[in-house]
């Protein structure tokens, strides 16, 4: 049995359930602290999911049994709280974003490659069953060579169902920095870095008025662009389209699919684990299910269940801090697009991570 790697999460909020559930699918992975800046929510959470110990973040950081940090704060804490978790020699694992911006993404690499430490970010769906088939779809030469692809997810923001959905619209927020790190994650999975991309951007709603409890009624005026337009141009010369939007109450756009040379591939949601996949091959009239090739009996943790393994057996960790900032330089050349009226160059770039191996236990990872 692998030795344990132990964690500690800091940020108890709306996705922290997933992280505590999805954690204990690994048994290389034991969650021993996690914090909040508000201490009871740390106990309520430490309690609920029978975690040793709840705790301040200061404290959390100084624990030196505590090999990962899962950060799982606010977009624009991410960089100010993973830097302290990288100064006090901690390996990080982030949710998406990786950071506000470039700069504070590039400070999380070096600081980390200074103190020899991982760092990586959500997200971890990409390892999942339905993108881990595709992935293998186009790597066995089954569309041909990779032509275009399509990404789109449009919806009329989170103010309707989130408890505390402020922060969507704050800097960090947005359609692109709160959903398009799955997509283009995804897209960088299957058909590798972006080399170029252009597009418009507007903020449709400069306010909007929060229908959900408990904050019911509440006015937030909106601080970043909430509909995008975009072009991506890929290394390998695939060219995407990408549409994002908190503007749309409702569409009849696919969500993800890549074009071949020989056949087209509709991919399944990038913000999930699971199916469908479908191919539909030169010559049909219908699209054909194609069964998974890897397991979708995971969750979030795998990103982290990964890094875990790469400390302990030397190796790369798929969900990486280079891939996450390779997808923040490309959501922020959006608006510099948007406002210059060019195309902007994405100097950043990154490798494919490897593929899942075929036939992997339940709860295990390769070493």
């Amino acid at each position: 049995m692998d030795k344990k790697v132990k964690v500690g999460i800091v940020g108890v909020g709306n996705i922290s359930p997933a992280y505590f559930r999805g954690s204990a699918d690994f048994d290389i992975l034991e969650i021993v602290a996690c914090a909040d800046i508000d201490l009871s929510r740390a106990q309520a959470r430490a309690a609920e999911f029978n975690v040793p110990k709840a705790c301040t973040v200061d404290e959390l950081l100084a624990d030196p049994e505590i090999d990962i940090v899962v950060n799982l704060t606010i977009p624009n804490a991410h960089a100010e709280v993973s830097l302290k978790a990288i100064a006090a020699g901690k390996n990080v694992y982030e949710e998406k974003p990786f950071a506000l911006n470039r700069i504070d993404g590039a400070k999380i690499l070096a600081a980390a490659k200074e103190k020899g430490v991982l760092v990586g970010c959500a997200p971890d769906t990409f390892l999942g069953g339905g993108i881990q088939t595709c992935r293998k779809v186009i790597d066995d030469g089954l569309i041909g060579a990779p032509v275009a692809a399509t990404a789109f997810m449009a919806v009329h923001g989170h103010e309707h169902w989130h408890p505390s959905p402020e922060f969507y619209y704050k800097r960090g927020g947005g359609p692109m920095f709160d959903m398009g790190p799955y997509y283009l994650t995804a897209l960088v999975n299957l058909l590798g870095p972006i080399t170029r991309t252009t597009g418009s951007t507007r903020m449709t709603f400069p306010e909007r008025t929060i229908t959900s409890q408990p904050l019911y009624g509440k006015k937030v005026e909106v601080e970043v662009t909430t509909h995008l337009a975009g072009v991506i141009d890929f290394a390998n010369g695939a060219i995407g389209t990408i549409i994002m939007s908190f503007d749309v109450w409702g569409h009849h756009l696919p969500i993800l699919e890549i074009y071949g040379t020989e056949a087209s591939l509709s991919v399944p949601d990038p913000n999930g684990f699971r199916g469908p996949v479908q191919i539909r091959r030169q010559g049909e009239k219908e699209w054909t299910d194609i069964p998974l090739t890897h397991s979708d009996e995971v969750g979030r943790g795998i990103g982290v269940a990964d890094m875990a393994y790469a400390l302990t057996y030397g190796r790369p960790n798929r969900v990486s801090g280079d891939l996450a900032y390779h997808v923040l330089d490309v959501m922020q050349s959006f608006d510099e697009a948007s406002e210059s009226g060019k195309h902007v160059a994405i100097h950043s770039t990154v490798e494919r991570p490897a593929p899942l191996p075929l036939n992997l236990a339940k709860g295990q990872l390769d070493r």
